[in-house]
């Protein structure tokens, strides 16, 4: 998914990136790492930060060693991630991310619906969940509540949490799943084969098989075709 043709900044940006960056006394440096495979969204989102924040330096890395390698050796102050990497994904780096550096923001930017990945990221620990097809306003909005400690969610998503917490909604039976077993049952569910999967991430087919098998056994079911009924039943699928 390209950067251009999505991200629409708006006047209001330069007067968020203004407060964040001088905090009411001075101006500092904010340091972002953005975790992206695409180098064509990286470099649109790095322009996007330099035109809003005007002081913050950018990094990049597209895939999970990257990312746990630069947090480890670099200091940043917020991460932005990509939720589907080549090889483990984004889920799987939130969770490493969170027991290297707790206090370390993470913001989730995604092509996914916040109803699909968003509950699920922010029980891991993330800042907060953007949708990449969101404006630069709402994105500079959302690093601007991270950054002060915050967490950002949208007001449906904020109403889907506190049923959760009020015990509206029972658990769902693909909640039970990991990080990389939901994203598998979710290219299962939009009929991509086990070879297809093997090869989009980077993983063997054994691999493959055994978190399909996982998923299967965890949700009670029995084929791929259950699993495509029940994604399509329950919204998980583009």
């Amino acid at each position: 998914m390209k950067a251009s043709g999505h991200w629409r900044p708006s006047k209001d940006t330069d007067k968020i990136s203004s407060e964040l960056r001088l905090g009411g006394r001075k101006k500092v440096v904010i340091r972002v790492l953005i975790a992206d495979d695409h180098a064509i969204f990286h470099r649109g989102v790095s322009e996007i930060l330099a035109r809003s924040l005007k002081d913050v330096i950018c990094g990049a890395a597209e895939n999970a060693d990257q990312v746990l390698n630069q947090v480890q050796n670099q200091n940043w102050d917020l991460v932005i991630l990509d939720i589907t990497m080549p090889g483990r994904s984004g889920l799987e780096v939130l969770d490493d991310l969170k027991r290297m550096k707790p206090k370390l923001p993470v913001l989730v930017l995604s092509m996914h619906p916040e109803d699909q990945y968003a509950t699920r990221v922010l029980k891991a620990g993330a800042a907060g969940y953007v949708m990449k097809r969101s404006t630069a306003e709402e994105l500079i909005k959302a690093i601007h509540k991270v950054l002060g400690g915050g967490r950002y969610v949208t007001p449906a998503l904020a109403e889907k949490l506190a049923a959760d917490l009020r015990g509206d909604t029972g658990r769902a039976p693909h909640e039970a799943l990991s990080g990389r077993e939901f994203e598998i049952f979710r290219m299962i569910a939009s009929g991509k084969t086990i070879g297809q999967i093997s090869e989009e991430l980077h993983l063997s087919i054994t691999t493959v098989s055994t978190y399909r098998a996982r998923v299967l056994d965890k949700m009670n079911i029995a084929t791929n075709a259950d699993i495509i009924r029940y994604a399509l039943h329950n919204r998980l699928v583009d």
